[in-house]
């Protein structure tokens, strides 16, 4: 990550913090967390509100540009080294005239079957548990209908 990339986000971070300030300091026509105080102060309750309204919308403006301009400098420096793996693609046709399928490659013999006794090849503690309970269970009956 580039150093600018990093100082725009941090700037980034810094406006959304102060956006959010703004906003809960303006007053909401229900009363909200609106600053009170008398129109003798050195805002006055309209000065403030046209102060804040205008930070409201500068901060908001200057998120939203933040927000393109670091998307646009994300995207560049993700193009130089591709993110996206490729290693599954087709690399080669086969050459034969056997049948493929996209999903499981070009078509083989079927696998001798392994003992019942033998370890399953796979890590999961169940596997050996299932294959013994689908090997040893009868299949099921069909339910009598209802009338």
């Amino acid at each position: 990550m580039s150093s600018l990339f990093t100082f725009l986000l941090v700037v980034q971070a810094l406006v959304a913090a102060a956006m959010i300030g703004v906003i809960l300091m303006q007053k909401s026509e229900g009363g909200g967390l609106g600053v009170g105080g008398s129109p003798a102060g050195l805002l006055s309750a309209r000065g403030a509100a046209d102060f804040l309204t205008r930070a409201t919308t500068v901060l908001a403006s200057l998120f939203v540009g933040l927000s393109i301009l670091l998307a646009a400098l994300a995207s560049v420096g993700s193009a130089g080294g591709s993110a996206i793996d490729t290693s599954l693609s087709k690399s080669a046709q086969p050459s034969s005239g056997a049948p493929t399928s996209s999903l499981t490659g070009p078509a083989q013999a079927p696998a001798q079957t392994a003992p019942a006794q033998t370890a399953p090849a796979s890590d999961d503690p169940l596997a050996a548990a299932a294959a013994a309970a689908s090997q040893s269970a009868p299949a099921p009956a069909e339910a009598p209908a209802k009338k």
